[in-house]
């Protein structure tokens, strides 16, 4: 299990009704997470933050998920931010931001089954979850760029600080970070950040065909695939995911009121 994942296991009919966030269905060992904000598309605040690191870990833990996907609600992946759940920056809240940003990144790469991102509008907002998949499509109308961070006096140390680099390369990425830069799904496509991209009406079909494709491996084919092919991925994260936080907490403590 991955970091913060839950003590006890529940079944899939428990867990897959248990997030406000994720709406899940299950066919064939096919897992389809989509993630939303009371129907609609994804608003990132406290309660995402809080519950997906919890859900990626138990996605991970149970067997009869085979393969995973992850997408969107609506025209949008992640683009919508609520701001009002950070407020004056306290120790205790830090605490609580960074416990569940490791829970978050750490717990979506020791899912041990390949993952398939369907990004299906604009991700500027925790885009890498779906660049951290396997398999990453994107929609014709999906954008990228880091919107929460250094344009908005925070500290892009929330792990985008590794992410980034690692697709675009270091000198690219930190320009991409502190320039606030829009890619579009082409460019991203030219850059090497996604693998395909298709028209909106035709992304999840896509999605389910791959994951079919890959359903034809054995189970331990398909896992321990996903741990070789992530191992630099989490290592990187384990080593140097602390020092981003506490670093954009730092940064953060800086907006206090005198």
């Amino acid at each position: 299990m991955g970091a913060g994942s839950p003590g006890g296991t529940r079944s899939f009919e428990e867990y897959s009704a248990g997030y406000r966030h994720v709406a899940m269905r299950r066919e064939d060992g096919v897992l389809e997470l989509r993630l939303h904000s009371d129907g609609g598309p994804l608003v990132w605040g406290s309660s995402p933050h809080t519950e997906l690191g919890r859900c990626f870990a138990e996605v991970g833990s149970d067997p009869g998920n085979r393969v995973v996907i992850l997408t969107g609600t609506g025209d949008r992946f992640i683009a919508d931010l609520d701001t009002s759940w950070v407020g004056k920056m306290t120790p205790e809240l830090w605490n609580e931001i960074y416990r569940n940003g490791k829970r978050l990144l750490l717990n979506l790469l020791d899912v041990e089954v390949p993952m398939i991102a369907a990004i299906n509008g604009p991700a500027t907002v925790h885009a890498e979850l779906g660049l951290l998949c396997d398999l990453v499509l994107a929609s014709e109308t999906a954008t990228f760029k880091d919107a929460p961070h250094f344009r908005y006096g925070t500290v892009p140390g929330d792990g985008v600080h590794l992410v980034w680099p690692l697709l675009l390369g270091f000198n690219r990425a930190r320009h991409f970070l502190l320039t606030g830069r829009r890619l579009s799904a082409g460019e991203a496509l030219d850059l090497g950040v996604v693998a395909e991209v298709h028209p909106p009406d035709r992304l999840l079909e896509r999605a389910h065909e791959l994951a079919r494709d890959l359903l034809r491996q054995p189970d331990l084919t398909l896992r321990y695939t996903r741990v070789a092919m992530t191992q630099l991925l989490r290592r990187v994260m384990q080593e140097h995911l602390d020092h981003g936080l506490a670093l954009e907490g730092l940064g953060a403590m800086s907006h206090w009121p005198e």
